[in-house]
């Protein structure tokens, strides 16, 4: 696998902000010091492995226990029959999808398989895995719903949703009646799942009236509202820690049933509890992407100007709890039309409830629209950038807002440029390199800009650093790094001078680590945060007879590398260290919170980008490889170009999987993962992968926070898929509509 870094068209600022900065967390995770939460050693550490159901709908009729509680090293078996009773019999605080409806041993019924039914407990894995083999469970079996095929034909309307489950915009029929070209088609993307390398994992312990949880998770103050409600506890009376996370994609958003299962099993026992998922566990009960299948509808005049754009959408979820994959968000505001129809309906199936999978909705959605738009632009004779750009949303017509920012054309003019574009021969099967066929596709990015309130706090130390915290997470994207360049800058520190610590519940509150969030919401707060800290050291200063900047005004401070001076007369300096000290040497605080305010309901906001493919396919075996793909994207302010590189990458490695390789297969008996392992779940490896070539065109956006930064966490698969398929039919002539693009359908 190769990459491109430079060149980057967004240049860095005078600041670190802005500058490719090496990851300040890079030395302990490549050391091995960096400690996940499997990896937290408690005195009298037990371990936990879960009994799992192995029918997908029915009752338990009998769970035999007696001999897995006499072997070696048990402590517990948990079931049923014997787990301690919750309020709301483990329901209280349900409010999907905040709040999951989760299986916690209170009553008999099964409702997918792969439920957890059992904890058993002991003082090795060894002896946990053994006995948790030696229950013997007996069921009721009940009939189950397993097939889509038969499942749609049930769907209905989603009841409590975000957005509105369905849309309509200016006459559909008349616009689709009077449409030159028109496309009717429908698109299936499977049920995919998201096997971070690290699987979910958790330890639980008390200590007296304390409840102490290391988590795996993307939401440490949502885990700890859950457990305190789940078990009817006062939130004070819950930590939870999570200084690094091996990876999420939204499956570590949820609090899933394992964290309570765990919180209890300590209870129980009165020891630490481990309990870790083993891979074919992460199959079912902590969520998935659901199967969907989309039915859109395309008219346009003989110049490829839409006229109707109709796009309904069927998703799978579970009969225990709804979950919606919005895959029609995206159509309504992606383009300029006359009018546009949307909806979404739920099939329910006896599988897991689904979850949130990196760019929710919008990945599976642009596959469909992306792809209808490709069939468009061959039917009306267009090039697919001239379509899109006659069609550019000049507006969100959905919301009726104008855009915060959009670099959207842009992003096709850059994209274009440096793959070459110009040099496409539009003609199926019309390019080659030797006996392979090479296709070349293209497809557009976007991805809501989320914000919520998030809270910080600075502390300039005695010897002139900082400690900088916020209760926000690291999945590996970066945070820990970009927050410190952030902290440093506005604190006028050299980087080498400020810690920034996340993970803990004690600290200043942050949002779920989704949706694209965390430096839309965490950085201005951090940066708040560490200008008010400074603001008290100059006041300290100012105020300070001793002090060399004694009675100056505070717009003539500037502040550079742990000193403060005069502007209009730089020899009058002083460091912080010095300053503190004539303070007794006491540090200076505060601590702030930011939150979205009127232009959030004045405004659309979004990223947006362009993404295009070359693809090389076997005439005769069918076998499809993609040497290049090239990403332009259009994200605000990137505050490190190195790891928003590699974010943006890392997404497009997401899409290629999701083109080529990814589904998880159920067994239409049993209701269980065939695949359910990293040997039979195909994901991309090195050599699956091609050069990467990213571009981030500059953009200001001055509506979305004081940084200008949006998220980037998802908008890398956004798009891909329909880029490759656009680029599979461009070498081929066949168009494939069902994800994922296997040999099989080509040959």
């Amino acid at each position: 696998m190769s990459t491109n870094l430079q060149p980057m068209d967004s240049q860095p600022g005078p600041g670190l902000v802005g500058q490719a900065v090496d990851r300040v967390d890079g030395h302990a995770k490549v050391t091995g010091t960096a400690v996940y939460s499997a990896e937290h050693d408690l005195p009298g550490m037990t371990h936990a492995v879960l009994v799992t159901s192995t029918i997908p709908c029915g009752r338990i009729l009998s769970i035999l226990t007696a001999r897995a509680e006499k072997m070696s090293g048990v402590a517990l078996v948990m079931t049923h029959l014997n787990a301690p009773r919750l309020p709301e019999s483990g329901q209280a605080g349900v409010n999907p999808p905040a709040g999951r409806i989760l299986n916690l041993l209170q009553d008999d019924r099964i409702h997918y398989n792969n439920q957890p039914i059992a904890l058993v407990v002991a003082d090795t894995l060894e002896h946990a895995q053994d006995a948790a083999r030696a229950v013997q469970v007996a069921y009721a079996p009940a009939p189950a719903e397993l097939d889509f095929a038969k499942a749609k034909a049930a769907a209905h309307a989603p009841g409590k949703v975000r957005e509105p489950a369905d849309s309509e915009r200016g006459d559909f029929t008349a616009g689709w009646n009077r449409a030159t070209h028109r496309i009717d088609a429908v698109y299936t993307t499977p049920v995919e799942t998201h096997n971070p390398m690290e699987p979910h994992a958790t330890i639980a312990s008390w200590d007296g009236e304390q409840l102490t949880v290391y988590d795996s998770t993307q939401y440490i103050t949502g885990v700890k509202t859950t457990v305190a409600k789940r078990l009817g506890l006062e939130p004070g009376r819950v930590r939870v820690i999570c200084p690094f996370v091996g990876g999420g994609f939204g499956c570590k958003g949820s609090t899933w049933s394992h964290v309570l299962l765990a919180a209890m099993a300590t209870r129980q026992t009165g020891h630490p509890v481990k309990l870790v998922l083993d891979r074919p566990q992460m199959f079912g009960m902590v969520g998935y992407r659901p199967m969907t299948e989309q039915h859109l509808r395309l008219g346009a005049t003989a110049d490829g100007r839409l006229t109707a754009v109709g796009h309904d959408v069927i998703a799978g979820t579970s009969f225990q709890e709804e979950w919606l994959e919005p895959s029609a968000i995206l159509t309504r505001l992606l383009y300029a039309s006359d009018s546009q129809r949307t909806s979404h309906r739920l099939a329910p199936l006896h599988y897991g409830t689904p979850t949130f999978t990196r760019g929710p909705g919008f990945a599976s959605g642009s596959f469909a629209l992306e792809t209808a738009l490709d069939e468009l632009a061959w039917a009306a004779r267009q090039d697919p950038i001239a379509l899109r750009v006659k069609n550019d949303a000049p507006m969100d017509l959905d919301k009726g807002l104008p855009w915060s920012s959009k670099s959207l054309r842009q992003c096709y003019e850059a994209g274009a440029e440096r793959f070459g574009w110009a040099r496409r021969n539009p003609a199926p099967r019309s390019m080659r390199d030797g006996r392979w066929l090479v296709g070349w596709g293209m497809a557009t990015a976007t991805y809501p800009a989320h914000r919520s309130p998030a809270s910080a706090s600075a502390r300039i130390l005695p010897d002139g650093s900082a400690v900088v915290q916020s209760g926000s997470h690291d999945l590996g994207t970066g945070t820990y790094t970009v927050m410190t360049q952030i902290a440093a800058d506005a604190l006028g520190l050299p980087l080498a001078k400020v810690r920034f610590e996340l993970g803990d519940s004690a600290l200043p509150e942050a949002p779920v680590s989704g949706g694209s969030q965390s430096m839309a919401s965490v950085g201005p707060a951090v940066q708040a945060a560490a200008l008010a800290a400074r603001a008290k050291l100059v006041a300290l200063a100012l105020g300070d007879p001793q002090s060399p900047l004694h009675g100056a005004s505070p717009e003539d401070i500037a502040v550079k590398d742990g000193r403060m001076y005069l502007k209009s007369a730089p020899e009058r300096r002083e460091t912080y260290a010095a300053c503190l000290a004539r303070q007794g040497g006491q540090g200076v605080e505060a601590t702030l919170e930011t939150r979205p305010g009127a232009e959030a309901k004045a405004f659309s906001m979004n990223s947006f980008g362009a993404v295009f493919a070359e693809v090389k396919v076997d005439p005769d075996l069918g076998i499809i490889t993609v040497p290049r793909i090239v990403g332009a994207y259009g994200v605000g302010r990137l505050v490190n170009r190195k790891t928003g590189h590699s974010q943006l990458m890392g997404g497009i490695i997401w899409g290629i999987g999701m083109a080529l390789l990814e589904r998880t297969d159920m067994d239409l008996v049993t209701g269980r993962a065939v695949n359910g392992n990293l040997a039979e779940y195909h994901l991309p490896v090195n050599a699956d992968v091609g050069s990467i070539d990213i571009i981030v065109v500059d953009e200001t956006d001055p509506q979305i926070n004081a940084l200008g930064a949006k998220g980037i966490g998802e908008i890398g698969v956004v798009g891909v898929a329909a880029a490759i398929g656009n680029a599979v039919f461009h070498a081929t002539g066949k168009r494939i509509r069902d994800l994922p693009i296997t040999l099989d359908k080509l040959v």
